[in-house]
């Protein structure tokens, strides 16, 4: 079933104007018009961000619908294909959010507005630590794209996280993903998009 909903996840300290999003926005409008594409602008608190989400998409078919998530996104997009069952792309995804983000507890600006502050409080590792699947099998198809050369995550674990997905590991790169235009036809392909 081509999927006709489409929901990216940004990152930790990132918004729906990263570079990787405004691609898949515009490839999105240009080449699938009839899609549905979401990119919520997500919360501080891991809890705020998924019932935000959920409540966005609850009325989405799960087995029309793929979610894209990058970093924490990618973190996030493994609740939400868990939860519809549906087809999800994970870009440099983290995989131990609680063990990495406790050393950014306290005030945070963001990544493409520094002028954007916020808080990361204490609460929020115990937040993203009831959100792990790990020890879930995968609900739907899952693509992992991971960058040896991501100099924020490893992307060694990535790999050893998702075993049974179809796996894309770039020599180099960065965690941003800096060359992702390359990637970009791949990424939408496999979502599957009507």
């Amino acid at each position: 079933m081509p999927a006709t909903h489409l929901l990216y996840l940004h990152g930790f300290r990132s918004s729906p104007q990263s570079t990787k999003a405004r691609m898949v926005v515009r490839a999105v409008a240009q080449r699938h018009p009839r899609v549905l594409f979401w990119c919520p602008q997500l919360p501080p608190s891991p809890r705020e961000a998924m019932a935000l989400v959920a409540a966005g998409i609850a009325g989405w078919p799960g087995a029309g619908m793929a979610v894209i998530g990058s970093s924490l996104g990618g973190y996030y997009a493994s609740w939400v294909a868990g939860r519809k069952r549906c087809t999800s792309v994970l870009l440099n995804p983290a995989i131990h959010p609680a063990r990495d983000l406790v050393q950014y507890i306290g005030e945070q600006s963001s990544w493409h507005q520094p002028e954007d502050r916020f808080w990361f409080r204490e609460e929020y590792i115990a937040e993203l630590q009831a959100l792990d699947l790990r020890s879930h099998a995968p609900a739907g198809r899952e693509l992992l794209v991971a960058a040896q050369g991501d100099e924020v995550l490893d992307w060694r674990e990535m790999v050893a996280r998702y075993p049974q997905a179809e796996q894309i590991v770039l020599q180099g790169g960065d965690h941003a993903l800096s060359g992702f235009e390359a990637l970009l036809d791949r990424v939408l392909e496999f979502c599957a998009l009507a």
